[in-house]
């Protein structure tokens, strides 16, 4: 490809399109609105599945911006004019792919449905998204990496865990919602909490590789299961 002095404005040619990746992906995507605008999402989430994949097959630290260039077709500054540099792109590649399994959900925030049918919702997308096998390698490779590459590390907080963590703050700081919970705790120890009940020990599953992601009806079973644990806990 030949790259121009303007080749962080232009549009490069990516091949594929987002229709073709497989929803497990963490930068599954779909293209919307009018062709151009359709072609311009296609194109980036082409980028995003290409930088996913490379992340999860060669290991964060291992990867250069060059290099997912290169496969993606596009030029290195367009990268950077567009995520700033890898950390960036890493947070795109994870917010995009949360985004795929929340899409539909209403915002915690003005949500008019009972307290128990949000949680509900939420927790079974959560437990979807954790336990998809990229976002399995996700975390296998975070826990990898984190020492020896801590922006990985504080980008993967900041997109996941932390942008968690304040959602559901801010859904149990509603008046209509604080009033049904024990004010003496502290909203980030129901968030933390929350995530405890439903996760259980998730995390640690996910160090080993599984032979199969848990059905839908199991991760239901989890969910209901975690979710009486917590409104034991925090109900008045």
């Amino acid at each position: 490809m030949k790259i121009t002095a303007n080749a962080a404005l232009e549009e490069p040619d990516c091949p594929g399109d987002a229709a073709s990746y497989a929803p497990d992906s963490p930068c599954f995507g779909k293209a919307a609105g009018r062709p151009r605008a359709a072609d311009k999402e296609a194109r980036q989430q082409a980028l995003l599945h290409t930088a996913a994949q490379l992340f999860l097959e060669k290991g964060y630290s291992k990867v250069s911006l060059e290099m997912i260039a290169r496969e993606a077709h596009v030029a290195v500054r367009t990268i950077y004019v567009k995520f700033g540099g890898k950390a960036g792109l890493l947070n795109a590649v994870i917010s995009t792919g949360r985004a795929h399994f929340f899409a539909g959900m209403i915002d915690m925030e003005a949500d008019p449905r009972p307290f128990r049918e949000v949680m509900e919702d939420f927790a079974l997308r959560f437990l979807e998204l954790v336990t998809a096998p990229s976002f399995a390698s996700l975390h296998r490779m975070v826990v990898a990496e984190a020492r020896t590459t801590p922006e990985l590390a504080e980008t993967f907080y900041k997109a996941g865990p932390l942008r968690t963590r304040e959602e559901l703050m801010r859904f149990f700081s509603r008046p209509d919602i604080r009033v049904q919970l024990r004010p003496e705790i502290p909203l980030e120890t129901l968030a933390v909490h929350m995530i405890t009940c439903i996760m259980g020990d998730t995390m640690v599953r996910m160090l080993f590789p599984a032979d199969h992601p848990p059905s839908i009806d199991e991760l239901r079973a989890r969910a209901t299961l975690g979710l009486d644990l917590f409104f034991r806990a925090v109900l008045r």
